[in-house]
């Protein structure tokens, strides 16, 4: 089965705001960088709700690792605004940072500042680190370079320390500092442990990776996520980017039209979308047109799972 737009050709019905989010993103996309700007704009994205909350996310968000380690002035750098132009024209919001990324953060948060455009993304970091004090100054320090106000989710990544973190991290969710809290990983090898703390604590949200080639979260961390009402980010889903150097020269099967890929990383991305228990892929990029490419994934038919086993794919 094929999920598909409903007759008018829109995605599924969203939350006033999503709707308010989608509006600002159309007038991210004519602003940013203070530029004219030739459209990049993609049918709509279809969105996701957050458990916890009903809010609508869309299905295609942003990476930043390596793409965003940039310094003002560089080639890399000056190219940055146009990938937040990319995203937020085809109707994305979500942008997923670390202090682990280099300057990632910090500028993320220069050049949501430069367009004014903070209101039209759904900003995730992270803290990892050990130790409460230090923990604290971290998110401390996110806060100051992402330029957030609130920030919209924070998560403990890898589990490091993670029973230390989240007292503190529940105190910032309630005094506002923070909208929603998360955990993550990227290795198989800590989904035992994962899972445990899944069942053990309460969380918004869970980023995990899952690909083509990395299939391991489906068979008991995505299905338990689905139980526990957490939504569920996923990174790597190129599986690092390995799995896209070997596809790249071979042909798009002819069945990809259906599903509306017309190249190999739309198709990679609607095989991670077409698990129900997905909210938002996060590809990293810091190149406009990958965004643009990436972001269209999210638009047009989805497949559900049972898809795959009539076209099976080979890594």
């Amino acid at each position: 089965m094929i999920e598909r737009p409903d007759p008018a050709g829109c995605p599924a019905p969203m939350t006033r705001a999503g709707f308010l989010r989608l509006a600002a993103a159309a007038i991210a996309a004519c602003t940013l960088g203070g530029r004219a700007l030739p459209s990049l704009a993609s049918p709509a994205m279809r969105t996701r709700p957050i458990p916890a909350s009903g809010e609508a996310l869309p299905v295609v968000g942003l990476g930043t690792y390596q793409g965003f380690d940039a310094a003002p002035g560089s080639a890399a750098y000056a190219q940055l605004p146009d990938v937040l132009r990319a995203l937020f024209a085809a109707g994305g919001s979500v942008i997923d940072s670390s202090p682990m990324y280099g300057r990632a953060e910090a500028t993320t948060g220069e050049l949501l500042a430069a367009a004014g455009a903070r209101s039209r993304a759904f900003l995730a970091t992270k803290v990892w680190t050990r130790g409460g004090a230090e923990g604290r100054r971290q998110i401390d320090e996110s806060l100051r370079l992402l330029r957030a106000g609130p920030i919209d989710l924070m998560q403990v990544h890898n589990l490091l320390d993670w029973r230390t973190h989240l007292p503190a991290l529940r105190e910032l969710k309630a005094a506002g500092r923070i909208r929603y809290l998360g955990i993550t990983h990227y290795h198989a090898g800590a989904y035992e442990e994962l899972a445990a703390v899944m069942r053990a604590e309460r969380f918004d949200f869970l980023q995990i990776n899952y690909s083509l080639d990395e299939r391991e979260a489906e068979r008991r961390i995505l299905p338990l996520a689905a139980e526990r009402g957490m939504a569920v980010l996923i990174n790597r889903p190129f599986g690092g980017g390995g799995l896209l150097r070997r596809l790249r020269d071979r042909p798009l099967p002819g069945w990809a039209a259906e599903i509306g890929a017309a190249i190999w990383a739309q198709l990679l991305l609607k095989f991670v979308l077409s698990q129900p228990a997905v909210t938002c892929a996060i590809p990293g990029t810091g190149r406009p047109e990958h965004m643009a490419d990436n972001a269209r994934a999210g638009a047009g038919p989805i497949p559900d799972p049972g898809f795959w086993r009539g076209h099976p794919l080979d890594p």
